[in-house]
């Protein structure tokens, strides 16, 4: 795809979802907000395991960790809420980088058992400081009103808001991974020791993936936490970190816009299973996981490409 088809392409989905807001209700709008928090946390660990090539099966406790921090700052301080998006967030990058400082000496399989030892957790640990966290009751929020006296629900609101932190976080991972440090990170992935042998200090830029993709993930955790007004330890098991983990495969490893479609799946796909079978839901997700798979090996945002590549091919054919 040219940059000029891909730069109307990011136009056309952007106006698109601008525009939503006008043609659904509520419930739809808050859960294409949902959507967008889901695409920050998938884009924070695609950056992580797609780019680094870093397998992470605890990434729910860095959203849980982002979550926490947006809850017991409004709840307890009365802070505002975008001052507690950008605290989560940093919070979350020192965690991440001081927790990838130790897993420097684990790799594969031994670093996901790490990270999902940390999932296991953190939901215990929340349970424990009740004073701060609420324990099992979690914590009540109120969601904030349009400032400035904009014509706009409170959910109409939270998915403008969401929409232009994805849309922001979305473009400095952008910026990030065509540099010269997404370059670095790439070649860890594809052979650390010739990456080290050309000059990367390999151990800091794992750490420093390590702690952009936790950043991601607590900004995630504080939209989260905003969206849906409620905080609670078992919101944040483990299956919520293997849910990110399968929504940047079935949306495409190495992809920034995988991080879309993954989203969009995770949110989506379990209801619509949930439709389909209410006595076997997760039998019928288990199928379209399947599905997906086997139809799109390369996860939706792959597939699209080569079916744009494809059609450029005929194109040109067919002017030939």
């Amino acid at each position: 795809m040219t940059p000029r088809a891909r730069a109307v392409g990011v136009a056309a989905a952007l106006a698109v979802a601008l525009a939503l807001p006008l043609f659904v209700s509520n419930f739809r709008l808050f859960q294409f907000t949902q959507v967008a928090v889901y695409a920050i946390a998938l884009l924070g660990l695609n950056v992580l395991t797609g780019y680094n090539g870093q397998i992470s099966l605890g990434h729910g406790a860095f959203y849980a960790l982002g979550a926490y921090t947006t809850a017991i700052m409004i709840d307890k301080w009365d802070v505002p809420y975008p001052l507690t998006i950008v605290t989560a967030g940093v919070l979350c990058l020192v965690v991440g980088f001081l927790f990838g400082i130790p897993a420097l000496r684990l790799e594969g399989l031994y670093l996901a058992l790490a990270t999902f030892a940390l999932a296991l957790a953190i939901p215990q640990i929340l349970k424990y400081f009740e004073h701060w966290t609420g324990g099992s009751q979690g914590i009540v929020l109120s969601k904030p009103n349009a400032p400035w006296g904009l014509p706009l629900s409170p959910d109409q609101w939270l998915y403008f808001f969401t929409l232009a932190v994805l849309v922001a976080l979305f473009a400095l991972a952008r910026n990030l991974l065509m540099g010269r440090t997404g370059r670095a990170i790439v070649a860890i992935r594809d052979n650390a020791i010739a990456a080290q042998a050309m000059g990367v200090n390999t151990a800091l830029y794992k750490s420093l993936t390590f702690g952009v993709s936790a950043a991601y993930t607590g900004v995630a955790g504080g939209l989260s936490a905003i969206v849906i007004a409620f905080v609670a330890p078992d919101a944040f098991n483990v299956f919520l970190s293997i849910t990110f983990l399968t929504g940047i495969v079935i949306g495409g490893l190495a992809s920034i816009s995988g991080a879309i479609f993954g989203a969009l799946f995770i949110q989506f796909v379990p209801n619509w299973a949930q439709d389909i079978s209410k006595a076997a839901p997760w039998a019928i997700y288990g199928v379209f996981l399947i599905g997906f798979m086997y139809v799109m090996p390369f996860g939706i945002a792959g597939a699209v490409r080569l079916a744009l590549a494809r059609l450029g091919r005929r194109g040109t054919a067919a002017r030939a």
